[in-house]
């Protein structure tokens, strides 16, 4: 049985660019509808790629403050840093 072979994530930076690119092109205009449909959805994913790379570097930053803090246990919503 062959592998599928799975595209790794993109970095945050990298998606963040491509997300930037897809809404100068919806942008500009001249696109038919089914590209600018495709061009929408492919933006829909790259901002929730963007959204997990946010969430993950703010639990990262989360769990920094609470062992900084040395309580070790979970900081509560107005303990984030953000």
């Amino acid at each position: 049985m062959a592998e599928e072979k799975v595209d790794p994530e993109p970095s945050y930076e990298e998606s963040r660019e491509e997300l930037n690119n897809v809404v100068r092109k919806l942008e500009s205009g001249g696109l038919t509808l089914q590209e600018s449909l495709a061009l929408w959805e492919r933006g829909e994913e790259l901002a929730r790629t963007c959204e997990r790379w946010l969430e993950g570097a703010r639990a990262r930053l989360a769990a920094a403050v609470d062992e900084r803090r040395g309580d070790g246990e979970g900081a509560s919503e107005a303990d984030a840093p953000f």
